[in-house]
């Protein structure tokens, strides 16, 4: 946040702390005593649960987007009880337990770590006598699901939904002295067609403790008769202009006025009416990304008689859409591609389940995220607390938004799919005006869904400033049809990460969920079985290794498959999920966080065109539209393009390959070497571009190219290190070294640095026999054999028998994932091929599925350790692991693993082979 903005909050965090202070001698003159009560112990704290006040939890103010000076918090200490319905308040009567508002009854922290279907709080309360002639609201975040609410017996309402927030004004009701205040509670959780997300009564394994009744803060203030009750907030950057609709209660007549502040200044104001849209200039605005979360300030008055409700808060000026840029569709913040890097955020708490325990805990997750190199968050299917939201946009983060899904495993029923929608509709309109939110998604794999196609219309038609998410996941547990409605292709993939659609010309291309990697932590686990991750990995070590691994196969999804946003699973563990960064108390780091940040940040500079792959295979495919299938290759030295695909001449593949090495001239640039005849390199002379060796002269600095975020908005430009201004620009199927001369220039100039035509940077004789030789001094009499299935190394010689030198024969295939890549066929069990498979290399049949097929594909790198006649062969499927012998056995090692195959000692020469004549 700007330091005129922390002022802002300050002053306004005073006033609030004013009021509490001059409430709390009422609150405490009414109430049990504070030492009455304890909180039950939870099957792990977090470092915040000993925070917890009794007297005054989660004192913060809890609507930042709307703010007024006084208010009165009502958390605290309630009496309650369980019930058999609401329809028989107990007026006047003491119930017989206690609990602490607002922390879910199975939560811990409330004290009563149960779950009732129905329940009733109460408690009293004192109205402050500076309050004296306006009118009081009884303010609720959020109660789920149904609940009635009386003050001196009076039913004010009943209110349907556990994730949308809701007011009563109780004027009319309230005494002088001690008023009463009664909130039944109904919560079938999944035994009702309502919106649940993951709460279940039969909690387990992806599912979770519910949290039933008042969850959110409950809150009073005062207000004049004529009130604002929100601010629908549009940012309009085309128009250098804030859009605003006010709404509001009591209303007759009054007019509004709004002003838009920045450091305490006004800088701009407009007037109009209340339900109508005001357009409230804000010139050259400032406007909000992830790596400059600003926000203005705002001020909005109702004018005219009966007027003078003031009400505060807050707006990031930015603009959502998408764009075809480079070929593919892409999400766009500001009129720019920012891919959209995040994590799968369930907001669940050992110690207050869907109530974080204090705000600094609910600030800490978000905070976390940020400091990993995250710029967005997936909050799934659970809708936050206002406070959440403040900090996503305060901080920085992009957040996808889902809805709370109804139970899943059964079809929705008439009533659920009306409760559904009441609900979707509540939710997007309490959060319009969300500076982070930037894609809604009504539907989470299939739970709960029903015209999916229809739901996406009508939430694009409720917002059409976000993107529409129809159902994330839709690829993974969705038995229906994709209807082809929104903006988002998302499809889940376990591990992944990966997607099975391309984006098309409506629609981009996420990955909504991967990951899901495992550690177990004891004495940081929940207390029950059934322990979950998609994979597990022995210690931190290995688990941030796999992470990176993982992670980096984003790079070629973005530039080679049109991948625009991804979605780690997950922040911290969930109950039995045991799949986080953190521990579910949040104690404990699981991954090496300086390297998860790292990898991160390479995507996100992959992204942005920013960062290329060094030392690397890379491809450079036009993205001029209409074009998008030609290549960069160089044909005779000279560079051009050329319409190149996976089932191209080798010859041509390998001709758009390049080493992407740091750049001759300037190592913070790239230099690109030829990958079929090394040591040539691309340059540009005399504005033309060509691949030659080193002459000499100028050749290193005409060979240094310097990366740009696309031109075009996506994708990379390359600008002459020597010659600022000047691109590597394809112009009538030649590539030249250009400045902007208009018309496709941009999109011309504009490259997409993609997953590379050919794999290998090492070539093996597709149909030939071979045997591999061990390396490592004083192992090199020792050959890589099938024994049992699973591979080793033994010493074989050509007067070994048959059967051992046809198990060490294989012939040399191309590679079943992908043909510039190898497989390897026993020559003794025709069929049979060498794969991996927790992480040992054995012999096993093609079943012809996509696992074995990569399992099974080993791209030929050059030697790790040198020599001539020798490679190194590496998975396709786990870049960075190699086949590796180690005590005989042999392995897909890495020198980041863990385990004790990964022993980075004679690494290179372990994974390095002779590809020897073969033995049978």
């Amino acid at each position: 946040m700007t330091e005129h903005r922390s002022r802002s909050w300050r002053r306004l965090l005073a006033a609030t702390t004013a009021a509490l202070i001059a409430s709390a001698g009422a609150l405490i003159a009414t109430q049990a005593p504070a030492a009455a009560f304890v909180p039950k112990t939870p099957p792990l704290t977090t470092p915040w649960t000993n925070q917890v006040s009794i007297t005054n939890p989660l004192p913060e103010y809890p609507r930042p987007q709307l703010t007024r000076p006084d208010w009165q918090s009502l958390n605290g200490i309630w009496q309650f009880a369980g019930a058999a319905n609401t329809n028989n308040p107990p007026v006047n009567t003491d119930l017989g337990e206690e609990v602490l508002v607002p922390y879910p009854i199975e939560s811990a922290l409330s004290g009563i770590m149960r779950h009732e279907d129905f329940m009733y709080y109460r408690r009293t309360f004192t109205v402050p006598t500076g309050w004296a002639g306006r009118n009081v609201q009884l303010n609720f975040g959020a109660v789920d699901w149904q609940s009635k609410v009386w003050v001196n017996g009076t039913l004010l309402g009943t209110h349907e939904g556990g994730y949308d927030k809701f007011s009563y004004d109780i004027t009319g009701a309230l005494r002088a002295g001690s008023n009463e205040v009664i909130v039944g509670v109904w919560d079938p959780t999944n035994n009702q067609d309502i919106p649940v997300g993951k709460q279940r009564l039969n909690r387990g394994g992806i599912f979770y403790t519910p949290s039933s009744g008042i969850w959110q803060t409950v809150w009073l203030e005062p207000t004049t008769p004529a009130r604002i009750t929100r601010l629908d907030t549009t940012p309009n950057v085309a128009a250098g202009a804030l859009d605003l609709v006010v709404q509001g209660a009591g209303i007759s007549g009054q007019g509004v006025r709004a002003e838009v502040l920045s450091g305490g200044a006004v800088v701009g104001s407009a007037t109009g009416g209340v339900g109508s849209a005001i357009r409230v200039p804000v010139p050259n605005a400032h406007l909000w990304t992830p790596s400059d979360p600003f926000l203005y300030d705002l001020r909005v008055s109702l004018t005219g008689t009966g007027g003078g409700d003031v009400v505060g808060g807050y707006v990031g000026m930015r603009s959502l859409g998408k764009a075809m840029l480079g070929g593919v569709l892409r999400p766009t913040l500001n009129g720019k591609f920012v891919y959209q890097l995040g994590t799968l955020d369930q907001g669940f708490w050992p110690d207050g389940i869907y109530t974080a325990p204090t705000d600094a805990a609910l600030r800490f997750d978000l905070e976390q995220q940020k400091a990993l190199g995250f710029n967005m968050v997936r909050k799934h299917i659970k809708v936050e607390s206002d406070r959440w939201f403040y900090w996503a946009d305060r901080l920085g983060l992009m957040v996808w938004q889902d809805m709370p899904a109804l139970a899943s495993g059964r079809e929705p029923s008439t009533a659920g799919r009306q409760r559904f929608e009441k609900e979707l509709k509540e939710m997007i309109d309490e959060h319009k005006g969300i500076t982070s939110i930037v894609q809604w998604v009504p539907f989470n794999e299939g739970w709960g869904e029903y015209d999916a196609g229809r739901i996406a219309d009508l939430v694009k038609g409720w917002d059409p400033t976000r993107l529409v998410n129809h159902d994330s996941g839709s690829n993974c547990c969705d038995s229906d049809p994709d209807p082809g409605n929104g903006d988002v292709i998302d499809d889940h993939v376990y591990v992944g990460p990966g997607i099975t659609r391309a984006p098309s010309a409506t629609r981009i291309a996420v990955n909504g969920e991967y990951g899901g990697l495992g550690l177990r932590v004891p004495g940081h686990e929940w207390p029950t079985s059934g322990k979950f991750a998609y994979e597990w990995l022995p210690d931190s070590n290995a688990l941030t290794s796999r992470y990176v691994q993982i992670t980096g196969k984003l790079v070629d999804l973005i530039n080679g498959n049109g991948l625009s946003g991804s979605v780690y699973t997950e922040p911290t563990d969930v109950e039995e999920e045991l799949n986080g960064f953190y521990t579910y108390d949040r104690q404990i780091q699981k991954m090496d966080f300086t390297r998860v940040r790292a990898v991160n940040q390479i995507v996100l500079g992959a992204a942005n065109g920013t960062t290329l792959p060094t030392n690397k295979l890379a491809s450079l495919r036009v993205t001029t539209p209409g074009y998008t299938n030609r290549y960069l290759r160089h044909r005779d030295g000279a560079a051009r393009t050329d319409v190149i695909s996976t089932a191209s001449a080798t010859t041509d593949r390998q001709d758009a390959t390049f080493f992407v090495r740091p750049g001759l001239a300037n190592s913070s640039c790239y230099s690109f070497e030829s990958r079929n005849f090394p040591g040539r390199y691309l340059r540009h002379r005399a504005y033309r571009v060509y691949s030659e060796a080193n002459d000499g002269g100028t050749f290193t600095a005409d060979a240094t190219f310097c990366a740009r975020p696309g031109l075009s908005g996506g994708g990379t430009s390359l600008e002459a290190s020597t010659m600022p201004g000047y691109y590597l620009r394809h112009r009538n199927d030649e590539v030249w070294m250009d400045q902007n001369t208009g018309g496709s220039f941009n999109d011309d100039a504009t490259w997409a640095v993609s997953t590379p035509l050919w794999r290998s940077d090492a070539d093996l004789a597709v149909g030939q026999k071979r045997s591999f030789r061990v390396t490592t001094p004083g192992y090199d009499t020792r050959y890589l054999r099938h024994y049992d299935g699973l591979a080793r190394t033994d010493v074989i010689t050509t007067s070994s028998p048959a059967t051992d030198r046809a198990d060490a024969t294989f012939t040399v295939r191309a590679g079943f994932a992908d043909s510039s890549c190898y497989s390897f066929e026993s020559v003794n069990f025709p069929g049979q091929y060498l794969r991996h498979a927790g992480y040992r290399l054995q012999k096993s049949s093609n079943d012809n599925t996509t696992t074995f097929q990569q399992d099974a594909t080993f791209c030929a790198q050059q030697p790790l350790n040198g020599g001539t006649g020798t490679v190194s062969l590496e998975s396709f499927n786990y870049p960075g692991y190699h086949w590796r012998h180690y005590a005989e056995a042999v392995y897909i090692a890495t020198t980041g693993g863990a385990n004790t195959w990964d022993n980075p000692t004679s690494y290179a020469a372990d994974t390095t082979w002779t590809t020897a004549t073969p033995l049978a």
